[in-house]
């Protein structure tokens, strides 16, 4: 199944963004075991980097998420820091379960405010425009 094409080409406020943003099979190649995915080579995903850098570029706010444990931090770290993934925030020790988020409408745009983008694992960021 293709990556949906989805944009959030709304009249924003404020161009500035809050992204949050998997790590494992989002970001990074899913070795499909969470030791795997800290033992192994990490390798960024197809315009993983790339979107990244956009966003950072574009004063979006970066935060990375994980089902690691916190001991793993400072390997994350620097696993992100080795493929240049930069970030303002990095949440760890999550569950592998459903992630919601839950914001407010615009009273007076009525605009959406939160977004929700389901990526196929490994397959990277070929189609996301945000």
């Amino acid at each position: 199944m293709d990556n949906p094409i989805i944009t959030t080409d709304v009249e924003p406020v404020n161009n500035v963004k809050t992204i949050f943003c998997d790590i494992d099979g989002t970001l990074l190649y899913h070795y499909g075991d969470i030791t795997k995915n800290y033992q192994e080579q990490a390798k960024s995903l197809n315009n993983a980097v790339e979107n990244i850098k956009t966003w950072e570029k574009s004063n979006y706010k970066i935060i990375l998420i994980t089902g690691r444990k916190e001991i793993l931090r400072k390997n994350t770290e620097e696993q992100l820091l080795n493929l240049g993934i930069v970030y303002d925030q990095l949440i760890m020790g999550l569950p592998n379960g459903d992630r919601i988020i839950i914001n407010d409408r615009k009273p007076v745009s009525n605009r959406n405010t939160a977004y929700a983008i389901n990526l196929d694992r490994n397959k990277g960021f070929d189609q996301i425009y945000i």
